[in-house]
Order: C-alpha cells, then structure tokens, then sequence
C-alpha cells in the first residue's frame, strides 16, 4: 500500500461560503477550520496544505450562547509596560465581527507555517455581500 503526496501544483482548492448568520460561533469556526486544512478530502495529510478556500459571511450575526458577550475578554499587548488592552466579545462584535471568527478559526489551525498559509485562504465579512462571486461561481459550474 502506497502514501499518494500531492504537489501544491497538483491541489485541487474549491471556494466554500458559508453564511454564519444565528449559528454558535464555535460551530462555524470548526466548520471553517476543517475546510481549511483539507480533512474533508480523501487526499489530506497533516503535513500538507491540501484545503480549499473560505469565505465567511454575515460574521456580525453569528450566535454565542451563555454569558460570553459580557464574560469573554479577547487580550492584546502593545509591548510596552503596561500596554496590556482587553476587549470584550460584545464590544468586538460592535467593532469589527470579523475578527471575532478569525480570532476563534486561527485557534484551531496548527501554529506553524503550515497554519498561517491556511489561514490565508480564510475571507471572513460582517454582511451578506462579498467580492469572491466570480470564484464560487466558477466552482460550481466544473
């Protein structure tokens, strides 16, 4: 029994939306991290990128369930003394939503090159409109 390794050159990436509009946002992060490595193809491997290309609507309407809008704080550091700021998850999704489903897929891909070429593949938009149509249409008419 033989191992088939794909070259990048022999990848074949489809472009997946999917509208996160009153669904838990762990749900769609895990949706989106699946897409984005590839284990959804009988090709993946863990030391390859094999997965396809996300976009991510209505990321303003995503779910949380529980107390997490008021008691789930996202950290982040200037460098300097001091220069710990923390927000919270209602205040992201007032500011920018897109981040909070960026934050919560890059979490779940792996912490290497590897990972960060994935998370390259991910678009993530607060509304229903992107500008990645004439991808997904191409896709679905092979």
């Amino acid at each position: 029994m033989t191992t088939t390794v794909l070259g990048p050159h022999q990848v074949e990436r489809e472009w997946h939306v999917i509208d996160a509009a009153d669904r838990p946002l762990g749900r769609v992060a895990t949706q989106v991290a699946t897409l984005l490595r590839g284990k959804h193809k009988p090709v993946f491997h863990p030391s390859q990128d094999v997965g396809d290309y996300v976009v991510v609507v209505n990321a303003g309407k995503v779910a949380v369930t529980g107390k997490k809008l008021e008691q789930k704080i996202y950290y982040r550091h200037s460098g300097y003394l001091g220069g710990l700021k923390e927000t919270s998850l209602k205040e992201m999704l007032a500011k920018r939503p897109e981040r909070v489903i960026e934050h919560a897929v890059r979490g779940m891909l792996p912490k290497n090159s590897l990972g960060r070429t994935q998370y390259r593949h991910l678009r993530v938009y607060a509304g229903a409109d992107h500008p990645h149509a004439g991808q997904v249409a191409e896709q679905g008419a092979e």
